[in-house]
């Protein structure tokens, strides 16, 4: 297949390698670009940190990492603890890839009370705060980074788009999905995009497409980028569809 890698740098490299592997074609063109903010964590103790993307634990300043280093880290899949690990934190607990998974694994983990920090990007959802909040904990949560929105179509999606030279589309987040429909519709070729076989990381990843009544294609049972590249046909006679 021949497919659009629309989710942000690092991770779009990474995805369309792992394409190219499976005897795929990628078209790696993010729709967002991630920036650090800048903000430090405060300098103070916490029974725990909280991850909710590779992203925010990439944006973590050094001296943060090495304060916090020891104490349980709650990373939202193994992606993001893979991250972790490889940036020094010792003790690092990867839920099953959504923010809800998270707050269940600090609930598993922690006594209630416990106040923990969650390094966070600026379009963040309403969990895992609003459960372990719920649950009694503290949280104090930091704003790392900000995925901006690309500001046109990225050359080479469109040009594919217009051509009919692709096949489908990976969307790894509720707000590149929603990024990809809305500029490829800018761009004047929303009915190509619409046209494209959907692959969304989860379902709500999916939602801004499904609200847009474009056709979702595949949902893995759990978020995670195994699973959801298992939902991709496999590589036909001539190698793509």
């Amino acid at each position: 297949m021949r497919i659009w890698v629309a989710r942000p740098e690092p991770g779009a490299a990474r995805t369309g390698a792992r394409l190219a592997a499976l005897g795929h074609r990628p078209l790696v063109a993010p729709v967002l670009a991630v920036e650090p903010t800048g903000i430090d964590l405060p300098a103070e103790a916490f029974a725990g940190l909280i991850l909710t993307s590779a992203n925010a634990a990439s944006a973590l300043a050094p001296e943060d990492r090495a304060r916090l280093r020891t104490i349980p880290t709650f990373a939202v899949g193994a992606r993001t603890a893979a991250v972790a690990r490889a940036l020094g934190f010792a003790d690092v607990r990867a839920a099953e890839g959504d923010a809800h998974a998270v707050a269940r694994l600090v609930r598993e983990s922690l006594p209630e009370g416990a106040h923990l920090v969650h390094a966070a990007g600026a379009e963040r959802k309403a969990e895992p705060a609003a459960s372990l909040v719920a649950a009694g904990y503290r949280l104090t949560v930091r704003e790392l980074y900000v995925a901006q929105v690309v500001a046109r179509l990225p050359d080479a999606a469109a040009d594919a788009l217009a051509a009919g030279r692709l096949d489908g589309a990976l969307h790894y987040s509720r707000r590149s999905a929603q990024a990809a429909h809305d500029l490829a519709n800018a761009a004047g070729l929303g009915g190509a995009f619409g046209d494209l076989t959907h692959y969304c990381l989860s379902a709500d990843v999916a939602v801004p497409l499904v609200t847009a009544g474009v056709a979702v294609h595949f949902v893995p049972d759990r978020p995670g980028e195994d699973a959801l590249l298992a939902g991709l046909p496999a590589p036909g006679p001539t190698g793509f569809r």
